[in-house]
């Protein structure tokens, strides 16, 4: 699973229109046009997306979530970026519970909803930051089950 597939069921799940994506976009501050976001989630014949999400604009997007669902904290200074190629799936879910204000018993609800088994330990190592001693990697399985969770729970499909 690409960027790209992640940008695209999570807008799907969560039902955020093409004007809404560019705005959140702002607010973690990359700047986007309305044809960029269908370029960003649209595929062409064979399949491939017309232009490729790298991990700067995903964390910035998933940093305007946090801003539009929060709201701006005052005083604090812009998060430093940590997307990289083996943690994505791992920030999508930290910054996604944050965003949605959850608690990671409704994370872990949401997972077994979608048919995930990831057991409430195992969570909490894939929520853990990078570097600490019980740190687990966030497979594609994973995330996919996340995804799936939210569209059921936010869409009921």
């Amino acid at each position: 699973m690409d960027n790209n597939d992640r940008l695209t069921r999570l807008r799907y799940a969560l039902d955020i229109k093409d004007s809404d994506v560019v705005t959140i976009f702002g607010m973690g501050g990359a700047t986007v046009t309305t044809e960029q976001v269908r370029a960003l989630t649209t595929r062409d014949e064979e399949g491939i997306y017309e232009e490729v999400l790298d991990n700067e604009r995903l964390e910035r997007f998933l940093n305007g979530m946090i801003t539009s669902q929060r709201g701006v904290r005052e005083g604090a200074p812009e998060p430093e970026l940590e997307l990289n190629d083996e943690n994505v799936n791992n920030l999508l879910l930290k910054k996604l519970k944050i965003a949605l204000s959850m608690t990671t018993d409704e994370v872990h609800e949401i997972m077994v909803e979608a048919g995930g088994r990831l057991t409430k330990s195992e969570l909490g190592a894939v929520l853990r930051k990078e570097g600490h001693r019980n740190y687990k990697p966030c497979g594609d399985r994973y995330a996919r089950n996340f995804l799936n969770g939210l569209k059921l729970r936010y869409r009921g499909e």
